[in-house]
């Protein structure tokens, strides 16, 4: 699916996701505990901008302002980027590409990408995670939330979402694709697939960073 078709699928579904998803996000402290880690790690390299990417209704976003982060939004979907902003008027949403972000060369402290990278194929990847590293500043903070794969020969697996098809990835070989784009890993966390009631699917968190030097 291309991105305008993509972000036609997300526009119909936005209305049901924000809906469900803000309450399937707090409802779990497992649903978001890499959040605080990477939030404490931004606030001690100095408080730095950070892009939340694939945003959907804002409701991450908004998790990082009350942990005391300057996040802004970004999806791919304007009638997601339209509910963010309806609630959550004081903060800042825009609609754009994670594969073309609009910010500088080096100018973020952080980007967290929670399960919006499911629905990139696995042959564009690189491109995706490149451009990451382009706009992540040194010592900046990447955290990549997705749902995971533990077969031992393949980096992904196609599965049917709601919207369109996604991909649930091997976090080793995640952080493989992640090393050669630059990024070096510091923490993960990887969810018993018992702990997903809907699919069965084990759930990770990459923590990754842009070398300081």
């Amino acid at each position: 699916m291309t991105a305008p078709d993509l972000s036609t699928a997300y526009d119909a579904m936005a209305t049901r996701y924000a809906e469900d998803i803000p309450d399937r996000y707090h409802s779990s402290p497992l649903n978001h505990a890499m959040i605080p880690v990477f939030a404490e790690l931004i606030r001690a390299a100095g408080d730095g901008l950070v892009a939340d990417v694939g945003c959907g209704p804002g409701h991450v976003t908004a998790h990082l302002h009350t942990l005391g982060v300057n996040a802004f939004g970004v999806d791919l979907s304007p009638e997601m980027i339209a509910l963010a902003r309806a609630a959550h008027p004081k903060l800042r949403f825009e609609v754009g590409s994670m594969d073309a972000l609009t910010a500088d060369d080096a100018s973020l402290a952080g980007i967290l990408a929670n399960y919006s990278i499911i629905h990139t194929p696995p042959g564009h990847l690189p491109v995706t995670l490149t451009e990451f590293h382009r706009v992540l500043a040194p010592g900046g903070y990447l955290l990549l939330g997705f749902q995971a794969y533990d077969g031992p020969d393949e980096l992904a697996e196609p599965f049917d979402h709601l919207v369109s098809l996604a991909y649930r990835y091997s976090p080793d070989r995640l952080a493989g694709l992640l090393h050669t784009a630059g990024l070096t890993e510091v923490a993960r966390l990887v969810i018993s697939p018992a702990e997903d009631p809907r699919r069965g699917f084990p759930q990770a968190y990459l923590l990754t960073r842009r070398p300081a030097n």
